[in-house]
């Protein structure tokens, strides 16, 4: 998974020969998982129609301020709107003269007016012959618009439209869109950080046909994995038994069975780690001994002796150093003592409260309410929210009070 995929992505295209690899790039772009959609100056539509744009986007594509609608008069394009609506602004290929606009502030075609009133950060990627690249009223507008906190994606040196060979072709698709990855991964709050996570519940053994385990379907730890992903980090998901997958390219899924085998995958990549999170629901017990065959019904009762799991929490915080520890605590009663006590016994530095009582917290659900509590004794309750938003919840505290 890219760090574009689930970005909205507003795509200018300006009046320039370079306007026929758009295309190619709106369908890079949907491969990555963006939205796509696009503003194109009225010029450019004499490079590439407004019909190929929409079909390999699959939105309306603007041009002009207003629509003409037979019977219904002029429709107002909202440019205002749509420049909220991106996350990311790219206008590739920008012209010169598209350029000097940007730079001068003019605004008299919907992609300048868009342009203007875009809050979210703007890419662009010049495109034009040799000696305009090089004329002095073009680099000040390189150096204006780069002040003004445009992110400018280098032209490339290769054969022009002129037949001259220089500076001033557009980068290609392929590297606007590393560029892309390259810039939005750099700036993320949890870049080379390596982050720890257990997801799931553990199943212990009674026979070959039968387990003791718990209801925990593994979407909260699920959830974690893919928040800190998109934040960045490079993320080990150890990964009790569940119908879940996840694939992400900075998420590598180690599935196990038994709390032993969760132990020792723990263990073996703790080392490096900035920061651990133990969502796993790990069985706190498991069958002393384990029958090789199918145990048979052998009367009206059964006695199955029990003994004690590798408490992986509490090893972690035994030898935790500079890595930050986070648990998890299921509560029924005395929700609030018991995880401040599980925080301290364990040498956590937060716990994430969860209680069954609480409608849509829990195992199986989709939601999930909790309670943040960190070492400093901060008491911090949220509302019950899907679990990718409690995750990310979850991330912005950690960044806000132990990396701020």
């Amino acid at each position: 998974m890219s760090v574009l995929s689930g970005k909205k992505i507003l795509l200018g295209i300006t009046a320039g020969i370079a306007a026929y690899k758009s295309a190619f790039l709106v369908r890079l772009l949907i491969k990555k998982g963006a939205e796509v959609r696009v503003v194109v100056t009225p010029a450019a539509k004499d490079f590439v129609t407004p019909l190929t744009l929409s079909t390999l986007s699959k939105n309306e594509v603007w041009s002009e301020f207003t629509n003409e609608e037979e019977g219904d008069g002029a429709v107002w394009n909202n440019h205002v709107e749509l420049g909220g609506w991106a996350d990311l602004f790219l206008i590739a290929p920008a012209t010169a003269n598209t350029m000097s606009k940007m730079a001068s502030g003019a605004s008299d075609n919907l992609l300048l007016a868009t342009y203007l009133s875009a809050k979210c950060p703007v890419y662009y990627a010049p495109a034009m012959d040799l000696d305009m690249y090089e004329h002095p009223s073009t680099q000040q507008s390189f150096t204006t618009l780069d002040s003004y906190g445009n992110i400018q994606i280098p032209a490339e040196h290769g054969e022009l439209a002129s037949g001259l060979v220089g500076k001033g072709r557009m980068a290609e698709p392929e590297s606007i869109v590393t560029f892309l990855e390259t810039d939005l991964l750099s700036k993320l709050p949890l870049q080379n950080k390596r982050i720890l996570i257990t997801a799931g519940p553990t199943y212990e053994a009674i026979d070959p046909v039968r387990f003791i385990g718990n209801h925990s379907s593994g979407k909260m730890g699920y959830a974690l994995a893919t928040a800190a992903a998109q934040l960045g980090a490079e993320v080990v998901l150890v990964s009790g038994p569940t119908q879940l997958t996840l694939e992400h390219d900075r998420v590598s899924v180690i599935r196990v069975v038994s709390a032993a085998a969760m132990y020792a995958a723990v263990h073996d990549h703790k080392e490096g780690c900035d920061i651990a999170i133990l969502s796993a629901a790990v069985a706190d017990f498991r069958p002393k001994t384990i029958a090789s065959e199918k145990i048979k019904k052998k009367g009206a009762e059964m006695q199955l002796e029990l003994e004690r799991t590798q408490d992986i929490l509490a090893s972690l915080g035994a030898e935790k150093g500079a890595m930050l520890l986070v648990g998890f605590a299921m509560e029924t009663e005395d929700g609030i003592a018991n995880a401040k006590s599980k925080l301290k016994k364990k040498n956590l530095d937060l716990i994430v409260l969860n209680s069954l009582k609480d409608k849509g917290a829990g195992f199986q659900g989709d939601t999930n309410k909790v309670t943040l509590i960190d070492v400093h004794n901060n008491v911090v309750p949220f509302e019950v929210k899907p679990k990718i938003d409690v995750a990310n919840d979850i991330f912005q505290y950690i960044l806000e009070h132990f990396y701020a």
